[in-house]
């Protein structure tokens, strides 16, 4: 799952950060997310929604938190926890 597609309050962990092309490091977005804590394992959680189109996201990562694009939190993949999916059903 992506994380722009994370139900807001949901808990999940970051899995990977998807780079846009074939060479990693000419990828400036996805090393700079990397870079603010958006690494595998971290829990992260959608708190909030910008008013329009539901853009930006106020996502939660690890003790932070961050507006980021819906563009780019496309390129998160995460897994939503266990218990909060039980929890959704």
């Amino acid at each position: 799952m992506k994380l722009v597609d994370l139900p807001r309050d949901a808990r999940a962990r970051v899995v990977a950060v998807h780079d846009s092309g074939s060479d990693r490091s000419a990828d400036v977005v996805a090393r700079r997310l990397r870079e603010l804590g958006f690494v595998s394992g971290e829990p992260v959680r959608v708190s909030g929604f910008g008013p329009f189109g539901r853009d930006p996201l106020l996502v939660r990562v690890g003790t932070s938190s961050f507006a980021l694009r819906r563009s780019e939190a496309a390129r998160i993949e995460v897994e939503q926890d266990r218990v909060d999916m039980e929890q959704a059903s």
